[in-house]
């Protein structure tokens, strides 16, 4: 295959897939992890594609659900800005829930002098907190999907319908002032709208990239979430938006 044959294919399948591991891509067309990164590179510079580690994505598209092992190296600092601020509305003695966002496990890797139940549907969770003494760990059980590393379906609901919680803390792919909170996975969705049932206290966390978009399915309305904690500063018509609504918003 000529070198643009193959930059084409790529461009074709990140459109169709949304993101890209380096991996798969060097045993699709068999040449060299070098090969696909300088091709990578060119598609980045084209404007086609966002370069992570290990990989490549995209972020148009309602339905873009992006591999968690390239998430993880998205907004980083953003994340670790956002987990900083959400431990302070954590306490020994709570239950929390966390969601099978990378977000969450940046909270995971920070709970290391808190004695908490911690209900999650994240495999990534489970291992962040597996060596944690004091980490009471629920796991919510359902059939196991590989891209987000998560327990999903009919039984991983019926399962966290069974459970409640002093905070959950759920992300999405997108909020907006019309549509809601959404997400691009309906599964994923459908754990995050039960958690945001079953929470005294929910926090909706998410980086500054994803406001003013509009993803595949509604996870849940503003009236069922007091609170959104953010990377950076919003601009003035969500901080209205969101008075009215009585929701506080955190700006880390």
């Amino acid at each position: 295959m000529l070198p643009i044959e193959r930059k084409n294919k790529i461009k074709e399948l990140i459109i169709e897939k949304k993101s890209l591991t380096v991996s798969e891509m060097t045993k699709l067309f068999k040449v060299t992890e070098e090969t696909i990164r300088r091709d990578l590179k060119q598609l980045e510079e084209e404007g086609v594609l966002n370069r992570t580690y290990g990989g490549a994505y995209i972020s148009e598209g309602v339905q873009n659900d992006v591999d968690i092992n390239l998430r993880e190296f998205i907004h980083v600092d953003g994340k670790k800005k956002i987990a900083k601020k959400c431990l302070s509305f954590i306490h020994s003695g709570d239950s929390i829930f966390l969601d099978a966002s990378t977000t969450s496990l940046m909270i995971a890797s920070m709970l290391n002098d808190l004695s908490l139940t911690v209900v999650t549907n994240s495999i990534k969770v489970v291992n962040s907190l597996n060596a944690n003494p004091n980490i009471n760990l629920v796991v919510i059980g359902g059939s196991f999907a590989r891209s987000s590393q998560s327990n999903l379906g009919r039984a991983a609901e019926d399962n966290l319908k069974q459970y409640f919680f002093d905070a959950a803390f759920i992300s999405c792919r997108s909020v907006s002032m019309e549509h809601g909170i959404t997400d691009s996975n309906e599964a994923q969705a459908g754990i995050r709208n039960i958690a945001a049932e079953h929470g005294k206290q929910i926090f909706l966390i998410a980086d500054y990239t994803k406001f003013d978009k509009t993803s595949f399915t509604k996870i849940c309305s503003f009236d069922q979430i007091q609170h959104v904690v953010v990377d950076e500063k919003l601009p003035d018509s969500w901080h209205a938006f969101l008075k009215d609504k009585q929701i506080t918003l955190h700006e880390a």
